[in-house]
């Protein structure tokens, strides 16, 4: 979720251990259990790069819960994780579209990518992937976290709203929520959205029109879209199809 402007610098290294198994503060089986409990489609990954995954969950569970604690607790910030197993089968499915007949999606955009484990999963399973975030302190988050992994996605600090996209819903309230203000990213990043395959956002009640909105005048042909929901499930957009 785009994060307004952070007040100090949130630095969150991890704690020894974190990710490997050994001395984690993740209580994986009772705030995560999909890190030990896949769903179906992520039981069919090659071994090591299921382990490489479950590392990255643990970590961006680590990193989550601390950030709850001091920064949440403390003051309200529109940060909130997905499903990481949820949002991996989604994107598994994705990749087996080229199988079927569409083209497989390559290029990703996460809108909203806060600590970039999202992306950085993206990027293990062979996307050209890109992350957007408003709060710059988490890009940097993002970014370290992303050096750990030996992953090559790449974070930009701004909007996901391209320069000139204007929100007009039916009601005439077009603003922009818990989205925040900042200048958009997209010339950092060196890609337009209508350069992308497939983006992925987790919208907060009454943003998702505005999502499915934005991709619909902004989109590439046949571009996707992933929306996390309630109960972890995943909505599918598709750019030209009602």
């Amino acid at each position: 979720m785009d994060a307004i402007r952070s007040r100090a610098p949130w630095i969150f290294e991890p704690s020894p251990g974190a990710g490997d198994g050994s001395g984690t503060s993740v209580a994986t089986d009772a705030v995560f259990p999909s890190v030990v409990a896949p769903f179906p489609a992520s039981r069919r990954l090659e071994p090591d790069l299921r382990a490489r995954l479950t590392a990255l969950f643990l970590e961006g569970q680590e990193i989550w819960n601390r950030f709850e604690t001091e920064v949440r607790q403390k003051e309200w910030h529109p940060f909130i994780h997905g499903n990481y197993e949820r949002i991996l089968d989604a994107l598994l499915a994705q990749m087996a579209l080229g199988s079927e007949g569409p083209s497989a999606p390559r290029r990703f955009l996460e809108w909203g990518s806060a600590t970039g484990v999202v992306t950085i999963m993206a990027d293990m399973l062979g996307f050209d992937a890109y992350g957007i975030e408003l709060d710059a302190d988490l890009v940097e988050v993002a970014r370290r976290l992303a050096e750990r992994h030996d992953s090559q996605a790449r974070f930009a600090a701004g909007s996901f709203l391209p320069e000139g996209y204007r929100w007009r819903p039916p009601d005439g309230d077009g603003r922009s929520g818990t989205l925040g203000d900042g200048r958009s990213a997209y010339p950092e990043l060196g890609h337009g959205l209508d350069t992308f395959d497939l983006v992925y956002g987790y919208p907060w009640d009454g943003e998702a029109a505005l999502m499915t909105d934005l991709m619909e005048r902004s989109g590439g042909p046949g571009a996707r879209l992933l929306m996390h929901g309630g109960a972890g499930k995943i909505r599918i957009f598709e750019r030209g199809r009602p």
